[in-house]
């Protein structure tokens, strides 16, 4: 078994937001929803073989501070500055043995950038 997606929330009408976020900001491509499911609105974009799905969800719940996913990166302090350069602020987080940081995306999704086989060295 493995995993293949991951679903985090936002509000309705926000996909243009989320396209400039994990679309440009990120460089994640978007992947089109299956017909049946593009009514409820929301977005889907490819990580590797992982996929990260935005749905809507009218009354957001709040999140605790640990909760997140992770992204793999190549170049995680190039990353971090194209972030933060387009104003997005990023954190550091709990001390870990690998090069990583944190980043809300613009729905208060937390999200992990960490290095290549980092979580395993």
């Amino acid at each position: 078994m493995q995993l293949s997606h991951v679903n985090v929330t936002m509000p309705s009408g926000s996909e243009e937001t989320a396209r400039a976020f994990y679309g440009s900001v990120l460089g994640l491509p978007e992947i089109p929803k299956p017909d049946t499911l593009r009514a409820r609105g929301g977005t889907w974009f490819a990580a590797g073989s992982l996929e990260i799905h935005l749905s809507i969800e009218e009354d957001p719940r709040p999140s605790d501070v640990r909760r997140h996913f992770g992204l793999e990166s190549s170049d995680v302090d190039g990353l971090r500055r194209r972030l933060e350069q387009a104003g997005v602020p990023t954190e550091d987080g709990r001390p870990a043995p690998w090069k990583r940081f944190f980043v809300l995306d613009p729905f208060g999704n937390r999200i992990e950038i960490h290095e290549v086989g980092g979580l395993h060295a």
